[in-house]
């Protein structure tokens, strides 16, 4: 029976995906760090309170992109290109969610809206970020490669994801409810159908590399896209509630260090 376990292991077992696998999680946190960087710099005057905890966020995930190297550097491995086709963070740029990178090198200030979507849209993937992180603590956290590494950016997903919840419910309050909403649906739905694509995209070649059957394929296939028709019936609201975290002003310090990971 395939599990998420075996899964993990099969693909940490092997260097040719395991290379893959942390090539892909290195690049995309870089570009969620320089992103967040680059919002940090043009948060416009009415909301430079919440520009420390922007640049908090770049710093973190600058810093487990950095950790995803290092593990690659301890197995004497170097980064691969990452397939487009397996790269969530740009796909979901075409699909218009997120700010657009254009608009971040200029160096014109954003408005509130801007704002808005760009917390809308991080409460959306720091959802899915947490999901993933805290499935891969549950059942790797006390691996002796990968343990430590999994726990800190655990622990960080989730001041992510509270920090999103805290800061949009703060927005609402000040009237933005309406825009709010429509941004949490929309990005949403795009972002399970991202998701769905990326998966069937890195499945289809960690299958390659590890040579799996057709059988074993056509079954991992299966499971993505019946995840998906779950999400989409309904499953996509989890990702668009907003509740007061208990985790309160989350990305209010510094980021902490991976020295231990250089």
């Amino acid at each position: 029976m395939l599990s998420a376990r075996g899964l993990f292991q099969e693909i940490v077992g092997h260097d040719e995906s395991y290379r893959l696998f942390c090539s892909i999680a290195a690049s995309g946190e870089a570009q969620g760090g320089w992103e967040n960087g680059r919002i940090a710099a043009l948060v416009p005057e009415s909301q430079r309170a919440l520009a420390p905890k922007v640049a908090r966020h770049g710093a973190d995930e600058d810093k487990h992109g950095r950790i995803f190297r290092a593990l690659l550097r301890k197995r004497g491995l170097e980064e691969t290109e990452v397939p487009e086709a397996t790269d969530y963070t740009l796909l979901l740029e075409r699909r218009g969610i997120g700010l657009a990178h254009d608009k971040l090198r200029r160096d014109e200030p954003l408005t509130e809206r801007d704002i808005v979507l760009y917390l809308a849209h991080s409460r959306v993937t720091e959802q899915r970020a947490a999901a993933q992180m805290g499935m891969l603590k549950a059942h790797f956290g006390d691996h002796p490669e990968l343990g430590r590494a999994i726990r800190m950016i655990a622990q960080d997903e989730e001041n992510h994801l509270a920090y999103c919840h805290e800061e949009l419910l703060r927005l609402s309050a000040q009237g933005h409810g309406p825009l709010i909403r429509g941004a949490l649906r929309e990005s949403a739905l795009v972002e399970i159908e991202v998701y769905r694509d990326v998966s069937l995209a890195v499945m289809e070649r960690m299958g390659r590399i590890l040579g799996w059957s057709r059988a074993k394929s056509a079954v991992l296939a299966a499971g993505i896209r019946a995840m998906y028709v779950y999400e989409r019936l309904g499953g996509w609201r989890r990702l668009v509630t907003l509740r007061m975290p208990q985790r309160r002003d989350a990305l209010g310090g510094p980021a902490t260090s991976a020295a231990e990971f250089a």
